[in-house]
């Protein structure tokens, strides 16, 4: 298998509505906000009029992303055995890709999230994990991980306790590591564990300008390439408008942004572009090439409501 993802299993439910709707249920605009109480979470459901569902997930989106440009991918996450995790199996098998993992009848429902597109295109997320979020060892397949030219994680399945030892094993065991930051409230509540990470586990690290700054404390993008040259890592950052880069030590490359795009809606732009970038380096594309064919999928991906290319 060229790619394994291991990640949040989260049906992706996309609702169109107002800006007053995100005020009216104090929701940060363009963020994420985490759901711990189930009862909230169907409050907040009974009021929306459901656009589409997707088996989703950060890392399951850029996964998906790989498999239809041909790759030998797989993925790793906890469902439930009730009406969405059977849905959330079903798709993602519709879009051939290995699903390594036997479900069962879980006391926490399958993982939603509610994905809430306002009429300027951006996109704030309500998620209620479920049994997504319990992810633990035992859940990791060790011969799928081995027989995996590199692993990609994200940074929303990350906590601690059982989540951390999952993430342990799977990296423990990995022959390249590739890891999403995923958003910057992620960042900030595990500062001191990502830091951690990207300076001495991962191969490579993608984030946004933003999740990047923060994870540093850089005031400027100049602190950035110097902490990306210091690490020795791979940094892969996108930057909005000013496209994107790619930072290895001594070595800088960027990319711009497509221009002329109908923007409609802007979920999965991070996980198409990370799932154009991995597909360069499986397919043993140099640094420029892989960012622009990240560019390439984020540019589609914008274009339609959803995180699955038409």
């Amino acid at each position: 298998m060229k790619v394994l993802g291991i990640g949040n299993a989260i049906v992706d439910v996309i609702c169109k509505v107002s800006e007053d709707f995100i005020s009216q249920n104090n929701l940060s605009k363009g963020n994420m906000k985490l759901i711990f109480d189930e009862i909230e979470f169907r409050n907040l459901f009974s009021n929306l009029e459901i656009e589409k569902t997707v088996s989703g997930g950060s890392v399951a989106n850029s996964i998906v992303g790989l498999s239809q440009l041909g790759n030998n991918v797989g993925f790793i996450g906890k469902i439930s055995d009730d009406d969405l995790g059977k849905k959330y199996e079903t798709g993602l098998k519709e879009e051939n890709v290995n699903y390594i993992y036997q479900k069962k009848k879980e006391i926490l429902p399958t993982g939603t999230c509610l994905i809430l597109v306002t009429p300027d295109s951006e996109r704030t997320m309500c998620t209620f994990l479920g049994t997504a979020g319990k992810i633990d060892e035992n859940d990791i397949n060790i011969k799928a991980i081995e027989k995996s030219e590199i692993i990609f994680l994200e940074g929303y399945l990350w906590d601690e306790g059982e989540p951390k030892k999952a993430f342990d094993k799977a990296i423990g065991k990995a022959n390249k590591i590739a890891m999403s930051l995923s958003d910057r409230f992620c960042v900030d509540r595990h500062k001191h564990h990502f830091l951690d990470l990207v300076k001495n586990k991962l191969d490579i690290t993608f984030s946004n300008e933003e999740e990047m700054m923060s994870l540093i404390n850089a005031k400027n993008f100049d602190e950035v390439i110097t902490f990306a040259k210091q690490v020795k890592k791979l940094l892969i950052i996108t930057r909005g408008e000013k496209g994107a880069v790619s930072i290895s030590g001594e070595n800088i490359i960027e990319v711009g942004t497509k221009k002329d795009l109908n923007i409609v809606d802007l979920t999965g732009a991070g996980d198409l572009f990370a799932a154009g970038y991995l597909h360069g380096v499986i397919n043993n594309f140099n640094q420029k090439e892989c960012l622009s064919k990240g560019t390439e999928m984020s540019s589609k991906i914008i274009q339609q409501i959803g995180a699955r290319l038409n």
